[in-house]
């Protein structure tokens, strides 16, 4: 027997959600349509272009690239997730301040590979930074404020 739909629980940004989803489900249909977080954006469906990235399990992924069944017990964080209280992380004001964002596309997969980057290393080079944002694609900013966005919360 051919099983095409599972009941699944994950915990995203903290709270606890239990849900029937498709097998085939991709977690950020799931996320967006299921969950109706729609921060995460979906842009390529092709694990391209990096607007889709959560964090799962603390590891940076691309949503776009893995079933909601594969995430089931797992802890994931979207970009809605990131600010506490209403209020800006440092991180996200810096994109402000730096002028990080133009159509705000990307912003929220750059938002969460910048923070998996800051978790595992508060003080990245400049070239870390590029590497860590490199599965990323902006078609606006030209990564210049974006690279000194991070720079400037960087310890």
């Amino acid at each position: 027997m051919i099983v095409t739909r599972k009941t699944i629980t994950v915990e995203v940004n903290g709270e606890t959600y239990e849900r029937e989803v498709d097998a085939r489900r991709l977690l950020i249909h799931f996320i967006r349509d299921d969950l109706d977080l729609t921060g995460s954006h979906i842009g390529c469906d092709t694990g391209n272009c990096g607007a889709c990235s959560v964090l799962v399990n603390g590891v940076l992924l691309k949503s776009c690239m893995m079933l909601a069944i594969q995430a089931d017990g797992a802890k994931i964080e979207t970009v809605e997730g990131l600010s506490e209280d209403g209020e800006l992380t440092g991180l996200q004001q810096a994109f402000s301040d730096h002028h990080a964002l133009q159509c705000g596309y990307c912003t929220p997969g750059m938002l969460m590979s910048a923070t998996a980057l800051l978790r595992e290393n508060p003080s990245p080079s400049e070239d870390e930074i590029k590497r860590a944002l490199q599965g990323n694609i902006c078609r606006c900013t030209g990564y210049w404020n974006i690279v000194e966005a991070v720079k400037a919360v960087a310890k």
